[in-house]
């Protein structure tokens, strides 16, 4: 894996860990990602928010 791909790998990874944490604490939000009902209803709630996960790690 080169370098740049690890570094946007591990990104991902820390902002899928800050979604998780945001749903913990935030039953609304936990309820309204839990409503998706697809990876592009997913993608677009969570950009919503201020979350890239849309891409891969290897397509940034």
């Amino acid at each position: 894996m080169a370098e740049k791909d690890l570094v946007n790998f591990l990104k991902k990874i820390e902002q899928l860990n800050k979604i998780s944490e945001l749903i913990k604490n935030n039953p609304v939000k936990k309820k309204e990602l839990s409503d998706c009902k697809n990876h592009e209803e997913v993608i677009c709630l969570t950009s919503k928010w201020g979350f890239e996960i849309g891409k891969r790690w290897g397509e940034y």
